[in-house]
């Protein structure tokens, strides 16, 4: 079993990771991180959230640093503002026994002056959402000249949310880059296109595989109970909870609004965080999940994707979600940093064969709860 000084980190990086509890290396990052310190290479790396890809991507990329130098050297590009934002932290706490890297995030929805003179002070690797980036890159408020490396954070989002233009637009810009690392959860036809196109024909493949993706922390569990007893189920399960905190996935924004205001009517102290929410509000929401004044969250899928907060021990599935990808993404929410979870899917009769399904493709137990008291 080989730790992260094996694998070629040095050993600052080592002793931040050990800080930050992370001290074993994932799948993904014992096939990648090797490659990555190796030297010049392409890959495409297939991943789904929750398996530390952030490190096996963050730390070759911090390692390839030249603090000598203060011009953009890294690029990553990722689907939404909070994921970018978590990125860049991430990237923060690895440094904090290497000289310094320098790392800014720039997204969408904040005042697009206050990021540009951010990015006057030397800055090794920007953190990005393709669109603000366009933004930037058209103001030319953004010099990315010297950029070596660029990473596609969860590509396969970035896809489904429009952005394969400026994708596109980005990576046909960077006149220096010789390394694209590509990290994807699924490989569409599309995220297919951009490979072929942009990346080196004899690009490295890895695949973590799928019955090691899953948190063996988490516990997957079910109600079965008509639709019109869902809510009750959903009360009984949260009592039981006692002052236990998580998230509530429902499919839609209408189901997570109306499943909000049910709550707040039951006393449970809940907001709700979906696509149709601006900016604004989504942060006002997110800071009180944060610092605890809310108990619960409910969320639709996309909403949630780059919320990491530690210390959640459930989350509840009110409605299934559309895809075993999205059941994955959603259970990672909780047991975070080797601390325990439940996930409980609140189902009804003709449902149990999705779960029986998840159980196939993604190497899980569902244990049955007949009533929570």
């Amino acid at each position: 079993m080989k730790n992260f000084e094996e694998l070629g980190i040095r050993s600052g990086f080592v002793k931040s990771l050990a800080e930050l509890n992370i001290v074993e290396p994932t799948d993904i990052q014992k096939k990648v991180i090797p490659l990555l310190l190796a030297g010049t290479t392409d890959i495409v790396a297939q991943a789904q959230t929750g398996t530390g890809k952030t490190a096996a991507y963050g730390l070759p990329l911090l390692e390839q640093m030249d603090t000598n130098i203060s011009s953009v050297q890294g690029l990553i590009l990722c689907p939404t503002r909070e994921l970018a934002q978590q990125v860049a932290k991430q990237l923060f706490k690895f440094t904090k026994y290497s000289e310094k890297i320098f790392t800014e995030s720039v997204y969408g929805g904040e005042h697009i002056d206050r990021q540009i003179s951010s990015l006057k002070r030397p800055t090794h690797i920007i953190v990005a959402t393709p669109g603000r980036l366009i933004d930037l890159i058209n103001r030319k408020a953004v010099d990315l000249s010297a950029v070596k490396t660029i990473v596609l954070d969860e590509a396969d989002e970035m896809l489904s949310m429009g952005f394969k233009k400026e994708l596109d637009e980005i990576l046909t810009s960077l006149p220096a880059v010789e390394n694209k690392w590509l990290f994807s959860a699924t490989i569409p036809h599309g995220i297919q296109e951009i490979i072929s196109k942009h990346l080196a024909e004899g690009a490295e493949r890895i695949i973590v595989n799928r019955g090691n993706i899953v948190n063996k922390k988490i516990s997957h569990q079910y109600i079965i109970c008509d639709d019109t007893a869902k809510l009750h189920a959903l009360m009984m399960f949260l009592k039981s909870e006692h002052k236990n905190r998580g998230v509530i996935f429902c499919k839609t924004k209408a189901a997570t609004q109306k499943l909000a205001k049910q709550l707040i009517a039951k006393n449970i102290v809940t907001d709700a965080i979906h696509g149709d929410l601006l900016q604004k509000e989504r942060d006002k929401v997110m800071r009180a999940f944060k610092n605890e004044t809310l108990r619960v969250l409910v969320a639709t899928d996309v909403a949630a994707r780059g919320i990491d907060i530690s210390g959640l021990t459930f989350v509840a599935h009110y409605q299934l979600p559309e895809s075993d990808e999205y059941y994955t993404h959603r259970s990672g929410r909780t047991a975070r940093a080797g601390k325990e979870g439940t996930s409980m899917c609140f189902v009804n009769t003709s449902e149990v064969k999705i779960l029986r399904n998840y159980e196939r493709t993604l190497g899980l137990k569902f244990r049955q709860v007949k009533e929570v008291r």
